[in-house]
């Protein structure tokens, strides 16, 4: 099991992998994207309003957003779940509705997570419920079982796992269970929708550390929606905003919660610690602006040190 540090999951960089430059690629790209439900009836409603946005190979994207914003059906048009009313969804530069037949094959390579995911096994066995994902992908046993077991390390479930039974281990083990069998299909993109939701602290404290280490190793790209403020603070590279259908914000995390008024005029809110320090700028204290705790004490420690002497 990965060890986990409360201030230092949030990665520096990935050896320039969610770096701008000549080697960006966008591995999913969405153009003028609308999705519409109850089209041609009176209950109509627009979900998903003309979104632009390109995500790069290898970024951890934080997705937020009040209920209804739009952020989940956004999730689900990524891999073909649901079909734009209007728009493109590109996968590595191709449209994934441009052949119909062939959306599960994009399921393949777009993995997703959805909340509360435990309440979706069915096997008899961890190792069986893991490796049911790529046992469809057309691998032979030997390497359906290989890739299943990879998968459980991923997550922090020894051997001692495999044989138990899904349904007698804890709401945190579970979770971990459903999570390696979609990273078992060992997909270019990985969508988690609230991976966190109904942990106590310490289990999402684990699982958020499992993620990362996963998106690490992997250098996939991964989406985390959340409403976890905290949790994107700690480990997102750009913060996705939706609000009322449209994309509100994109950009780099700290930019983001730099924005706290106007995020909080959408429902939502800054991190705690963030607040706190922007706070203490409105009163005159020389801080910057701090994601984490760790970030917060660096920031005060030469302030505390003066004896809180203002600029």
């Amino acid at each position: 099991m990965p060890s986990y540090e409360p201030d230092r999951l949030r990665p520096a960089s990935y050896a320039g992998m969610t770096q701008k430059g000549q080697n960006a690629m966008a591995v999913i790209e969405l153009k003028n994207l609308t999705y519409t439900y109850g089209e041609g009836t009176p209950f109509r409603r627009t979900a998903v309003d003309n979104v632009s946005l390109s995500i790069e190979k290898g970024e951890l994207i934080g997705v937020i957003g009040h209920t209804g914003s739009g952020k989940s059906t956004l999730i689900q048009t990524l891999n073909g779940l649901l079909r734009p009313t209007s728009g493109q969804v590109l996968l590595n530069g191709k449209d994934i509705w441009a052949e119909p037949k062939k959306i599960r094959q994009v399921r393949f390579q777009v993995g997703m997570v959805f909340q509360y995911p435990e309440y979706q096994l069915f096997e008899e066995t961890v190792i069986k419920d893991i490796a049911f994902g790529p046992g469809n992908m057309g691998l032979t046993p030997e390497e359906t079982l290989e890739r299943a077991k990879k998968a459980a390390a991923f997550v922090g479930l020894s051997e001692d796992f495999y044989e138990k039974s899904p349904f007698e281990l804890s709401g945190g083990e579970k979770r971990r269970v459903a999570i390696a069998g979609v990273i078992a299909m060992d997909p270019d993109v990985l969508v988690l929708d609230e991976p966190t939701a109904g942990l106590d602290p310490r289990g999402r404290d684990v699982l958020l550390a499992q993620i990362l280490s996963y998106h690490k190793v992997r250098g996939n790209t991964v989406l985390l929606v959340s409403h976890s403020m905290e949790d994107v603070a700690r480990i997102a590279d750009r913060i996705l905003v939706m609000n009322s259908s449209h994309a509100a914000m994109f950009g780099p995390t700290r930019e983001v919660f730099a924005r706290g008024e106007e995020l909080e005029r959408m429902g939502l809110r800054v991190p705690q610690i963030t607040k706190i320090l922007a706070s203490l700028r409105e009163r005159g204290w020389p801080v910057g602006t701090a994601l984490t705790l760790e970030e917060a004490v660096r920031e005060l420690y030469p302030l505390l040190e003066k004896g809180g002497v203002r600029a």
